[in-house]
């Protein structure tokens, strides 16, 4: 039985999961082997690699595993999930590659997660595409995706909204407190302070030596406290400083003044306050459900409509395999 099939292993830390070649009727309740081959079927169900023809995978028999740990032989063996091994391979632990339309690798759990990715050194999963979305995300009721941690991004961040939300500071334990982000349609930075006018009424702000090879396009507010006066900006940005006069002496000033970036980066991405749809994505929306739209109009269904459809079909299965019976329709 030589080289029917290569290698298996590596503890996946994958809990409860289908994958590619899991039949809807067949629950797997964990699954952690290198399948290394190839299918060109739409269907993430299918197994078909060498001779071996087959949906139901709780048993591969016969097949060659190769050297395997835990004792299990490499001719003639019967693999019977779930399967925990090892391998220090430095190829991947599992790969699974699909030629067709369908999914390279499909999880599921009716009550725990999904796909599980871990690493004790490097990333714990990946997601990487040529042409389309690397990773996406939905969700019919809760988060889409959920961080708990620090995010990088490298590149611009696009949202419908955004807010910071934390424990609220008098009743942590019983409230949250939320509030939204200040937008703007430039790359807007925003600076402010107080500062003691000297013994004229004026007085010198010095800003950080970085200040004016990031922003230009300087607008300026001044708001005098504890008295009036007449206040106004003595000398524009320049050296990083800008002069405030008209004060009464030892005045305090509250100061407010806002620049527009123009670093490398901001002048290479640009956001572009109003847009034409792509052709692609017109009569489509980012929130069709706001417009009495169906789900269907949704921009993600404009790029991979047979994806997003597969996606709905799966949903509505395991919705209606889950569903208690006697519960109708």
């Amino acid at each position: 039985m030589k080289n029917k099939f290569l290698a298996l292993s590596l503890q996946l830390l994958v809990l409860p999961m289908l994958a590619l070649f899991v039949s809807p009727d067949k629950v797997i309740t964990q699954l952690a082997w290198l399948y290394s081959g190839s299918t060109s079927s739409d269907s993430p169900h299918s197994f078909s690699k060498q001779g071996i023809g087959r949906n139901d995978v709780s048993k591969v028999e016969d097949v060659a595993l190769g050297s395997l740990p835990g004792g299990i032989s490499p001719e003639g063996s019967n693999l019977t999930l779930p399967y925990s091994g090892t391998t220090s391979n430095i190829s991947p632990a599992f790969m699974a590659t699909n030629t067709g339309s369908g999914y390279g690798i499909f999880g599921q759990s009716d009550n725990n997660v999904g796909v599980y990715g871990y690493s004790k050194s490097a990333f714990g999963l990946i997601g990487n595409s040529d042409s389309s979305i690397g990773v996406y995300g939905y969700s019919k009721s809760s988060y889409a995706g959920y961080f708990q941690g620090s995010v990088a991004v490298t590149g611009n961040l696009t949202k419908g909204g955004g807010s910071f939300k934390i424990d609220h500071p008098l009743n942590p334990a019983n409230k949250y407190l939320s509030h939204s982000f200040v937008e703007s349609p430039d790359m807007m930075n925003i600076y402010n302070g107080n500062v003691i006018l000297d013994a004229n009424g004026e007085a010198w702000v010095q800003m950080p030596k970085w200040f004016e090879a990031l922003n230009r396009d300087f607008r300026y507010q001044l708001t005098g406290i504890g008295a009036f006066a007449p206040v106004y900006i003595g000398q524009e940005m320049v050296g990083n400083r800008f002069k405030i006069a008209g004060g009464k002496p030892r005045m305090k000033v509250s100061w407010q003044v806002t620049g527009i970036r123009h670093d490398l980066y901001a002048n290479a991405h640009r956001i572009l306050v109003e847009e034409n749809k792509p052709v692609a994505e017109r009569g489509y929306y980012l929130h069709p459900e706001l417009y009495s739209q169906p789900v269907q109009k949704n921009v993600a269904w404009a790029g991979a409509p047979e994806m997003m459809q597969r996606m709905q079909q799966q949903q509505q299965h395991l919705t209606t395999k889950n569903r208690p019976r006697g519960s109708g329709s």
